[in-house]
């Protein structure tokens, strides 16, 4: 009862304030709705980067040639196409590669190879054109990347083999040059890259699917997809015949670490008379719980900075808190006059703090909200509100009230009763 009389009181003391209740909330509107969107925002783009990385294949093997005293998974990973400083006596052949499947027959399911050294261009016919960057893969490729073949089919070994002009492209590419009502399937398109202009026939559409950030703030036209074509075509232009670099899908192995490991050692067994390079092996699990981890940080210390403001606003609290206390003096005095006691009196006060905190607090929960949807549609990512954080965030401005309503409510408490009652 003496509770609900103090929130009624507090109440209807900030109706009678409208302007200047709002103006101490402020403090609080901004802190609580910076820490909300930031760490909302951080949520989306952690989640997009592990999708993003998960969609790679966060369980897959990466193998890779690289400077003998750069052993890292940072080393060499430009692909095979840029591996312009290495000789092709370095590199890995295909029948080693082979061999690797081979020998690991119970454990690998596939194995992509690849060659970007056809690099970017443009396919043209007319006014109609869509960006493309080329890649030579092979069949496995498109196993081990999950692509999505939604018509005609994926690269196949007869494709390789005779190194047949044929390409497997984006749907985004083939809406651009086609239109919605044209299969695409059977249709040659010239490439323009800096290898010279191209014709291949398209066998296969896959859906596109944007990573990351990639494709923001460019127009839907202008967007560039993959086109993938046979490697051993892709390596009529290239500088090297052989791979810095392939990549492994497993069947169901329990532990990818461990079978990363025997994966290495072979490797660097296979390099064991190479004196300027080495190959080793790494799998996404490791970046991804590297970024993942990374990016909480950051938003962690981001959200941090900005709850400096909870405590601007704290402050501002306290500020209007002792303004009442002064201009509610005869208030104060009459009550205690009466027999209130003092706890009564600091009970009120920090009530009516309390209420602030919390009005603001939820205000501040929703402009949080609101701005993390607005960030998040601009970044194309999908919103993830944390539950905890709003509840932390609740929490948090009433701890606020508390701590900062104490000291003017204890002063309002300490008043003497007839020193009140003479206050002008």
């Amino acid at each position: 009862m003496f509770l609900k009389e103090n929130i009624v009181l507090a109440i209807a003391g900030l109706k009678s304030n409208k302007m200047r209740a709002f103006l101490t909330m402020l403090g609080i509107i901004i802190g609580i709705g910076s820490v909300i969107a930031i760490v909302s925002i951080g949520d989306a783009v952690t989640n997009n980067v592990s999708d993003t990385m998960a969609g790679l294949g966060a369980n897959n093997i990466y193998v890779y040639v690289a400077p003998n005293d750069n052993d890292s998974i940072y080393g060499q990973m430009s692909g095979s196409g840029s591996s312009d400083k290495i000789d092709d006596s370095d590199l890995l052949t295909m029948d080693q590669i082979n061999q690797v499947q081979k020998k690991f027959s119970n454990e690998i399911s596939e194995i992509a190879v690849y060659d970007t050294g056809v690099g970017a261009g443009k396919v043209q016919d007319g006014h109609q054109y869509a960006n493309v960057t080329v890649y030579g893969v092979n069949p496995g490729f498109g196993t081990v990347e999950n692509v999505d073949v939604q018509k005609g089919r994926f690269l196949q070994d007869r494709d390789i083999d005779g190194s047949r002009r044929v390409a497997v492209v984006s749907d985004k590419l083939a809406s651009n040059m086609f239109g919605s009502g044209t299969d695409p399937l059977g249709k040659k398109i010239n490439v323009d890259t800096d290898n010279g202009v191209d014709s291949y026939t398209i066998v296969g559409v896959y859906k596109y699917v944007q990573q990351g950030m990639g494709g923001m703030g460019v127009a839907d036209k202008d967007i560039r997809t993959t086109m993938y074509i046979p490697v051993t075509v892709a390596k009529e232009t290239s500088e090297n015949q052989n791979y810095s670099d392939f990549e492994i899908k497993l069947k169901n192995v329990n532990d990818t670490h461990a079978f990363t490991d025997r994966i290495k050692t072979y490797m660097q067994h296979l390099y064991a008379n190479n004196s300027k390079y080495t190959c080793t092996a790494y799998n996404m699990e490791n970046m991804l719980s590297s970024v993942t981890s990374m990016m909480n940080t950051i938003s962690i210390a981001i959200a941090a900075i900005a709850a400096i403001a909870l405590v601007v606003g704290g402050i501002g609290v306290m500020n209007i808190m002792l303004v009442s206390v002064t201009e509610r003096t005869r208030e104060i005095g009459t009550r205690k006059a009466l027999g209130a006691r003092s706890s009564y009196i600091r009970m009120q006060f920090i009530t009516e703090s309390v209420i602030i905190c919390v009005i603001g607090g939820i205000i501040g929960i929703i402009t949080g909200i609101g701005l993390a949807a607005v960030g998040v549609a601009l970044l194309k990512m999908k919103l993830v509100i944390s539950i905890p954080i709003i509840f932390i965030s609740v929490g948090f401005s009433m701890l606020i009230g508390v701590f900062f309503g104490y000291y003017p409510a204890k002063k309002a408490s300490q008043l003497d009763p007839i020193e009140a009652l003479r206050y002008e």
